[in-house]
């Protein structure tokens, strides 16, 4: 679970990321939340963007993904949300 601090850092990294996914009509498929897991992995904070034809709100296809890959969501805003997990080799250091 993430403090107010530690989201506030997370969302200042994210702002320049560019997104790494888009959920569409067909919604979120297994293959879909294993390229994710992987992309977790491999940069710990992530950002992803629901396009307007998917059949979930950007809130509900956030929490979704997060309880899958086992998450948190950092930030929902418009049609983007971000996503963080840490991995074994500890890419961010969070404040306290």
């Amino acid at each position: 679970m993430l403090n107010s601090k530690q989201r506030a850092q997370l969302r200042k990294m994210a702002n320049s990321y560019e997104t790494v996914m888009q959920i569409g009509k067909s919604g979120i498929s297994a293959q879909s939340i294993k390229q994710i897991d992987d992309c977790l992995t491999a940069r710990e904070l992530i950002k992803l963007r629901r396009l307007e034809t998917a059949p979930e709100t950007t809130r509900e296809t956030a929490d979704f993904i997060a309880e899958k890959v086992g998450a948190d969501v950092v930030q929902v805003i418009g049609s983007k949300f971000i996503l963080y997990r840490p991995s074994e080799n500890k890419i961010i250091t969070l404040v306290k």
